[in-house]
């Protein structure tokens, strides 16, 4: 099938191109290429290439500057997916959009699980752009997967455990004070694209979660990322309160796959698994760029 890839430079976007291309013929656009909130752009750019699949992983993912830059924020993570689906509704195909855990409040008691029939109640005005993204995509088409997941990352782009690692490593002797009160599941990129190529040879359709199994929290989480890549560290956990930001994040992310294990196509597997995975793949470049980063 030919997949066009929205935000294809990006974290989940560059491991999507891995994973897809090995059986479809895939089209990767930057913003520069193809600017989603423009109308315009979207039905002049797709029509060129007349995909059967639209891949949105292009996201204003900058949860606290959303809280102020409302504007770019709504236009990117709502008006996006509406013109993209709009697209789908002219010229037919799918629609894959990426969401994400922040459409959640996260008061359920951890470990306590989201699922996908779950009523959202976003905290932040990232999720509440997610939530309505989500919204404005199921009231244009009914050719769509919506995929919910959380605590993405991967080796492109920023994350947290490029930042854990930049600041560790900048001062060793830092004592550095990482959040254990909030809980979530890890997910790798890569193993998000697998997940994304099997809904694709499935022909899922609808909302699912795709989220690593188990949970931890970001305490618990720079502790065995540091630990494996094997990087000294002086971490004290610390409460959301003592550590405060712009958006407020939801205690609890935990999201269950449901869907996905119903239908017998769940790819994901342990966080901590995928995790040591990763670290085992990109242990020098990670070291080699978190170096040449420090102020």
């Amino acid at each position: 099938m030919k997949i066009l890839i929205c935000g294809g430079d990006g974290q989940l976007g560059s491991d999507c191109v891995q994973v897809l291309q090995e059986a479809h013929e895939v089209f990767a656009l930057t913003l520069n290429e193809l600017d989603i909130t423009s109308s315009s752009d979207v039905d002049k750019v797709i029509g060129k290439y007349v995909p059967d699949i639209i891949l949105n992983c292009a996201a204003y993912t900058a949860v606290d500057a959303c809280e102020t830059e409302r504007e770019p924020a709504w236009k990117v993570n709502v008006e996006g997916p509406k013109n993209l689906a709009s697209r789908v509704t002219k010229s037919g195909g799918l629609l894959i959009h990426i969401s994400s855990d922040y459409v959640f409040d996260g008061r359920k008691k951890p470990p306590e699980p989201y699922v996908e029939d779950d009523e959202p109640n976003p905290l932040s005005y990232y999720g509440r752009t997610k939530l309505e993204g989500e919204v404005a995509v199921m009231q244009t088409t009914d050719q769509y997967i919506i995929l919910r997941t959380a605590w993405l990352y991967g080796i492109h782009g920023r994350n947290f455990f490029k930042t854990i690692l930049k600041i560790v490593l900048g001062n060793p002797d830092k004592k550095v004070k990482v959040v254990n009160d909030q809980f979530g599941s890890p997910t790798w990129s890569y193993r998000l694209a697998l997940q994304i190529a099997e809904l694709i040879e499935k022909n899922g359709r609808g909302t699912y979660h795709a989220t690593a199994e188990g949970h931890c929290t970001w305490y618990e989480l720079a502790g065995h990322f540091l630990g494996k890549i094997g990087v000294p560290h002086s971490l004290i956990p610390c409460t959301s309160e003592e550590y405060l930001t712009p958006a407020i994040r939801p205690r609890n992310s935990i999201l269950e796959n449901k869907r996905l294990k119903k239908a017998d196509i769940n790819m994901m597997i342990d966080w901590s698994h995928d995790v040591d995975q990763f670290v085992s793949d990109f242990q020098e470049q990670l070291l080699n760029e978190a170096m040449k980063s420090r102020p």
